[in-house]
């Protein structure tokens, strides 16, 4: 068989060619475009206010520069681009007139039924024969007829025939689908003839030298080489490497701070001259001394002293503007103040990468810092300044009258738990808040979601006890307070157990239903809900951020991380009901883990941290109890060996003999729905919350 190149030189098959190559390219990227959000950050509810910071438009400006990058204004360009080019290649298919190719059949030719005896197609053909012999029929030239098209027309009625009545040509039609036998195979290519004709085809050659040499290879690269220039957690490699020897084992929040500084992405905001421009205006600023002897950003002296050993350039001016950012130092410059915003962001999503640092290390000290470092950086606080800060319209002078000549400062949830008529004591007045500001501090304070941990405890799901190197579920139970909500109801107890799902129960083992128990003992499973916090209350902040939770376990005695972080992003039940007001569900986190390969009682610090607000982390000392896999076992055999259930033949044998109902399979149960195991002793000790902030480490 031979084959036939041509090429599309009646541009035919060009248009179909370029709208299949440009809907590859288009629909995906149209897709991406206009799909719903799947971000948090967007999906999340918005605390409801009205207030507006100093600095508001800036801020506002630059969180949505971030969402038309986000959008990537090029790629949109490139889809409507591609919608055009696709319009105009349908235009031109429906426009433009073209050959329809059809499989030869015999029956269509003749126009006779496929079901025609040899009789009638005889009879058939020979009225046509007559009627378009060449020596009869005559061309009309209102139907575009001519002698050659009329000729063809009876040379195909002929073959047609032919493929019907004669044995040979028969054959060739049923084994091959034409009268003539094997065809040629033909190739079409989808590009105009007057491409590759008189001497034009050394632009075809330039043109796939260009695609297939030069722009695939670069393309390619690019995206390789992008993807080997950043790490895991979004940062380049360089500025990776530069955390790497910043770290040490002794770092607090200001030494993370002063590392961040490092990160090559600073160098896009601050480029050519504006490394050093209004550098020295920064310092002076920032390093004002305050009336209670200290710094106006909040720095000590050596994090100042550091901040001066930097040689000018754009390490230095970041680190400056970092100061100012958490003082929030205002800065009289349109340029600085923007500047001073820009480089938050950048800190928190290198904050990211060097928490991963440090976790490798395993020191807590600096993994504290790093979590610390993000709810500062969030909030727009330096490191010794009031929480209350977070608040609207709150100043220093005000929290300072809140603390008055307490040397501890106090914290949102202290300070809004109060009863309303010490609050108003003491912050509203003259030089301090007014009427509707106040009112504002509530409202939104009241909107915090505030974690209150109730009960933590470990359990092996399924077991009464733990045994060395099991899978460990440490079960946390919390309730969403916000300060100064009121009439909060007492803690349920029932709502305290962690009742294990049916063995049958995939829903329940999946996590998309709980089991919990009723007031009279009984068993229900309900669905579990997917509900995402508010979005966190930072005005100062240049991005939308909604707060996570982690949790972690330490050795305060050794000082290092016993468990890594786990991530919460959702609650189970809602925390605010349709009009705003707190639900007060008991919410349930869950961490597993491989328990330690020796028996023993194990003390650990648990770490319940809030990255997006500074105050809001829970820290409590929870005991780990493994037992030897003997004495599980031993407990297992009791459990074998025990009184007979109520039910069976001898549950009413022994209820004959003893005159009493047996119990032990009842109590077993509840027992065992229960599974909260090698933590029953220690109730007390692991439920009870450590409100002290400082570090145990």
């Amino acid at each position: 068989m031979s084959s036939d190149y041509s090429y599309d030189d009646q541009a035919q098959f060009f248009p179909f060619f370029i709208l299949t190559l440009t809907g590859l390219v288009t629909l995906p990227l149209t897709y991406t475009l206009l799909r719903p959000s799947t971000d948090d950050d967007a999906l999340a509810p918005r605390i409801k206010t009205d207030y507006k910071p100093q600095h508001g438009e800036v801020v506002e400006a630059l969180r949505s520069k971030q969402k038309r990058q986000q959008r990537r204004v090029k790629r949109a360009l490139v889809v409507v681009l591609g919608w055009a080019i696709m319009g105009a290649m349908v235009y031109l298919i429906m426009v433009t007139q073209r050959t329809v190719l059809k499989i030869w059949n015999p029956y269509d030719i003749l126009g006779i039924s496929d079901s025609a005896t040899e009789k009638q197609i005889k009879s058939h053909y020979k009225k046509l024969s007559i009627k378009f012999h060449p020596d009869k029929v005559r061309p009309d030239p209102a139907k575009n007829e001519t002698v050659e098209s009329l000729n063809n027309y009876y040379v195909e009625l002929t073959k047609a025939y032919q493929a019907l009545t004669d044995e040979e040509i028969r054959n060739n039609y049923i084994q091959y689908g034409h009268p003539d036998g094997k065809q040629s195979f033909s190739i079409g290519i989808a590009l105009p003839q007057a491409l590759v004709s008189d001497g034009n085809g050394k632009y075809v050659v330039l043109l796939y030298t260009a695609l297939l040499g030069i722009l695939l290879p670069y393309v390619v690269g690019s995206w390789w080489y992008g993807t080997k220039r950043r790490s895991k957690e979004g940062v380049l490699m360089e500025s990776a490497n530069s955390l790497f020897r910043q770290y040490d084992d002794s770092m607090d929040e200001a030494g993370v701070t002063a590392a961040l500084s490092t990160g090559k992405e600073f160098e896009e905001i601050l480029k050519g001259d504006q490394a050093d421009s209004g550098l020295s205006k920064i310092e002076s600023r920032i390093g004002t001394q305050n009336s209670n002897g200290g710094y106006a950003c909040g720095f000590s002296a050596k994090d100042k002293a550091k901040l001066e050993d930097l040689e000018n350039g754009v390490r230095r001016k970041t680190l400056a503007l970092l100061w100012a950012y958490l003082g929030r130092i205002e800065l009289d410059d349109a340029a600085l103040t923007k500047s001073k915003f820009e480089v938050a962001p950048i800190a928190q999503a290198l904050n990211q990468s060097f928490r991963a640092i440090a976790l490798a290390y395993g020191n807590i000290k600096p993994i504290v810092g790093s979590f610390q470092a993000t709810q500062h950086l969030v909030q727009a606080l330096s490191p010794k300044s009031s929480p209350l800060l977070q608040l609207p319209h709150f100043t220093p002078q005000i929290a300072a009258a809140v603390d008055g000549d307490s040397k501890a400062q106090s914290t949102v949830q202290e300070f809004l738990d109060l009863p309303d008529a010490r609050r108003r004591q003491l912050v509203v007045g003259n030089g301090l808040l007014s009427e509707q500001q106040y009112k504002t501090v509530l409202s939104v304070g009241r909107q915090l979601p505030y974690l209150r941990v109730a009960k933590a405890f470990f359990k092996v799901t399924g077991e009464r006890v733990i045994i060395p190197s099991s899978l460990v579920n440490l079960v946390i139970k919390g309730r969403i307070i916000p300060p100064g909500a009121e009439h909060v109801p007492e803690i349920n107890e029932l709502d305290l157990e962690d009742v294990d799902p049916a063995e049958d129960d995939l829903d329940a083992i999946n996590g998309r239903k709980k089991t919990i128990k009723g007031p009279d003992g009984k068993l229900t499973t309900v669905e579990t809900e997917s509900v995402l916090p508010p979005r966190t209350f930072a005005p100062n902040y240049a991005r939308n951020h909604t707060p996570n939770w982690f949790v972690f376990l330490s050795d305060s005695k050794q000082g290092k991380m016993a468990v890594p972080p786990f991530t919460f992003t959702k609650f189970d039940q809602p925390i605010f009901d349709d009009d705003g007001k707190p639900t007060f569900n008991m919410q349930t986190f869950k961490a597993q883990f491989a328990a330690p390969p020796q028996a023993g009682h194990y003390t650990f610090v648990m770490h319940v941290v809030c990255d997006g607000y500074v105050g809001f982390d829970t820290r409590m000392e929870v005991t780990l109890v493994v037992e030897e896999a003997n004495k599980a076992a031993a407990m297992a055999a009791e459990d074998d060996i025990s009184e007979p259930e109520e039910d069976s033949i001898a549950g009413q044998m022994h209820a004959l003999k003893t005159g009493q109902v047996p119990q032990g399979g009842k109590a077993r149960k509840i027992e065992e729905d229960s599974d909260e195991s090698g933590t029953e002793e220690e109730d007390d000790d692991t439920s009870a919350t450590n409100t002290d902030t400082e570090d145990e480490s």
